[in-house]
Order: C-alpha cells, then structure tokens, then sequence
C-alpha cells in the first residue's frame, strides 16, 4: 500500500498510527501505598477483611462491620412478629444427581405419570360444642312446627273424592248377585224404544236368624218364594220417567200354567217366568231385571239414618210388625219394611201400592244424596247392604243401577195399572185390569211417548 493512505487503514493492519512508534512504554506504578494496609481490591467488587495481625489495631476496630440484625427476629424496641408460613416451592430435580458429585451431560430419562387430581384437604376438626366459626356454642334446634299446606290438602281431597266413587262402584259391580233372568224365547216381544225395568220384592227368608224373622215379623218361612212387590219403570230416551205398580193379584195368563195371580208366576217358574209373563201382558220388551229380599231392604234402609214419611192416618199392623201414628216420622229398616208390606188400610192392596211408590222414591232420592255418598259411615254400609240384598240379571252392571237411581231420585209419574174391579175365581179374590184403557196405557209406553191424563192414577180408587 502507498504512504498516502489514511490512519485508519494502518489501525485495520494492526500497525501503530503515526506518532506512537517513537512514544515509550507505560511504567507500571505498582501497589498502592494502603495496600499492606487495608483489603485488597476485588474484580467483582468485594472486599476481603485482612487479619487483624495485618491489618494493624486501629483498622480492625475503626473499620469493623456493624452488627447484623438476625433475619428471623423484629428490629429493637418492637414487637415480635408471628412467624410467617412459608411459601411451598417445588422441589427442583438435583443438580448432581449421581453420587460423585459430576454433574449432567443430558436430560434426564422422563417417565409417563398418570394425572391424579388432587383431592382437597380436609377440613380441620372443630372442637366439640364450638361452631367452626366462631367461638360461640351451637344453638339447640328448634321444634319444627306443623304448617297446614292447603294445597296438598285440597289435592288429596279432590283425588279421594276422585276416586271413592270409581273404587265403590268396582268393589259393588264384582259383588253383585247376578241371575239369568232375560231369556230369549218364541214370541218376545222385540225391542221398544227407552229403558224398562222390571223391579221385584222378594219375600224371601234366606240367610235370616229366627230372632231377625221376629224382628222383622216376616212369619217364618212360608215354602216357596213369593212377590210382594212388583213394579215396572219406564225411562224414556226424553222426558218424565214413570213408575207404575203391577198388583200382584192382577188375573194374567201365566205361560205354560193358564190364568192365575201375577205373583204365582214367581213361584212357579220363578223370575224368568215372571218376566216372560209381564211381557206377554203388558207388550213392553223388558231390558233390566232387579230383586230385593226382606233382609236386605232393611239393611238399605239402616245404612242410610232412616227414611222420613208423612202418614195421612195411622197404621196399625200386627201381621206387619207396625203401629204407626199418623203425621212425619222417621222410619227404620224394621218399620219400613212393615210400611211396604202392610195392607191394613181401607183399600188395602191399593194403598199399599201407592206406599211401596212413595217409599222407593225417598229411599232413591236419599241413598243418591251427596250427605249419604260423602259420608263414610253411611256410604260404606249402603254399599255392603245393596251388594247383599240385590239380584241382577246377568247383562246388569252398576251403571245400569246408577242410571235407575238418577232417574227414580227426581220426581217420576207414579201410576197404576187402570182397574177394571174385582172377581172370584176358581184361584181366589182377583184383581181384573180395564183392557181399554189398559191397552191404550201400555200402548203409549211402547212408543215412547207420555200416558194420558185420564189414564194417571195417583191414589188407589
């Protein structure tokens, strides 16, 4: 390279600018003069205390080092601090890990671990009769007081109002008697339009004690069994249902037997010859069949409180087992069941007729009524003495019932049979019906439509 390059140039060859190749060397000073005196100088600035032998006695007492307050304890003149809970770290792997102390080259092998999660620590026991809060003692539990809740209430009344009914309507369908009564045979009389009944009470004596027969005055038993009590029920499809009484010593043709009372056909051939017989006479087609005994008719009658009549005059009958006065009274099982049978009146089996109509209609309206039906203690022997008492045709249920019991408990046409008078024959004392008027009485049932007036009897004449 030439002279005339500049300075810099001879700094990158590492050579000496101009005007230094002539200057002499830096002289060293040496140690400075308090070096045997004092600490030496350290490179990264700390300073090391020198003996006391070399450091002289006035620098080891001058140039001493305050004292040090302990980490652990509180500066002078204050309180002590309470010791303060140290912080967890995590252990860090060893930095030597072997045990010569050489240190590693490499990472260390990683084995796979499965995540547990950590479950809390437990809660620190509290010490007995103290909250753990707190350092007052637990309160003693109150007494839980009732609180009426008139929602659950008024629900379960509603579900039991519910379902009373439904249970008692199963439990008296499965416990029904039932017979086969309405039995197809040549000649019946087809299907009319409404509903008829045929209801029948039985002078039966079966399943009473002899103190019941005396209570009741039923006389024992008289061999076979017979009908008091014979009434057909018309319900038409719409309108006033009608009640009409069927004299037992009505003078009918009996099939297979020729003329005789009405009620021999019951003991004849029983009530499927009864029934045949009703419908050969009167040219209605009968859809349902009900009987009642004595037993029974009093139990229905006690399981209800009682019946409440109103006698024009007294009745007095010893055969029936009733003295009653004149005016309203209460009627029991036993008076009532004497009260349908009696005929010790001045028309006798007319007026009975017209007490057996009076009486069924209060028993219906009373047995059919919401003080009778939500009243456990009445309605639960009602059910036992209907279940007991009544026998139904094998086609019946107790909605059939229900339905006669509905239509009765109202205020129904109560009639007889129209009358003709009465004649001796070879059977005895009978009672004769008015074939034209009778025919054209049971011709107005059979289409369904209201008896005319003049054919209405409301009272035994």
């Amino acid at each position: 390279m030439n002279g005339d390059e500049p300075q810099h140039n001879a700094r990158m060859r590492r050579e000496p600018p101009p005007g230094w190749a002539g200057r002499p060397p830096r002289p060293n000073p040496g140690p400075p003069p308090h070096a045997a005196r004092g600490p030496r100088p350290d490179p990264l600035g700390r300073t090391k205390r020198l003996p006391r032998e070399e450091a002289g006695p006035a620098l080891a007492y001058s140039q001493a080092p305050p004292a040090r307050t302990p980490r652990n304890q509180p500066p002078r003149n204050q309180p002590p601090r309470p010791p303060q809970p140290q912080a967890r770290t995590r252990q860090q792997p060893p930095r030597y890990p072997d045990r010569e102390g050489t240190p590693m080259t490499h990472a260390p092998t990683q084995q796979p671990v499965p995540y547990r999660e950590a479950s809390p620590p437990p809660p620190p026991p509290v010490p007995p009769g103290r909250r753990e809060r707190g350092g007052r003692p637990p309160r003693e539990p109150r007494k839980r007081r009732y609180r009426f809740r008139w929602g659950r209430i008024i629900l379960m009344l509603l579900v039991v109002l519910l379902f009373l009914p439904i249970g008692a309507a199963i439990y008296v369908d499965r416990n029904l008697q039932r017979i086969d009564v309405l039995t197809n045979y040549e000649g019946r009389p087809g299907d009319t339009p409404g509903t008829n009944w045929l209801l029948v009470g039985s002078d039966s004596r079966s399943g009473l004690t002899p103190e019941q027969e005396q209570e009741l005055a039923t006389g024992g038993e008289v061999g076979s069994e017979r009908t008091d009590t014979i009434l057909l029920v018309h319900i038409p499809e719409s309108g006033q249902p009608t009640l009409v009484s069927l004299p037992r010593d009505s003078y009918v043709s009996i099939p297979g037997y020729g003329k005789d009372k009405l009620n021999s056909a019951f003991s004849f051939g029983g009530p499927q010859l009864l029934v045949q017989t009703v419908e050969g006479a009167t040219g209605l087609h009968i859809d349902h069949y009900a009987q009642i005994g004595f037993s029974g008719f009093a139990d229905v009658v006690d399981a209800v409180g009682g019946i409440d009549m109103c006698l024009d005059q007294p009745i007095n009958d010893p055969l029936a087992g009733i003295d009653l006065p004149a005016g309203c009274q209460e009627l029991n099982g036993a008076n009532a069941l004497g009260f349908v049978r009696s005929r010790a009146t001045a028309s006798a089996d007319l007026d009975r007729m017209l007490n057996q109509r009076k009486f069924l209609s209060a028993l219906l309206k009373k047995a059919s009524s919401p003080a009778t039906l939500a009243n456990p203690f009445r309605a639960w022997p009602l059910i036992q003495g209907l279940t007991k008492a009544l026998k139904v045709d094998d086609g019946d249920h107790v909605w059939h019932l229900a339905l006669l019991g509905k239509a009765l408990s109202g205020d129904p046409v109560a009639t007889t049979v129209p009358i003709g008078g009465f004649t001796d024959t070879d059977v005895g004392n009978v009672l004769l019906w008015d074939k034209d008027r009778a025919s054209r009485f049971f011709e107005a049932l059979e289409s369904d439509e209201p008896i005319p007036a003049d054919l209405i009897t409301t009272v035994g004449n």
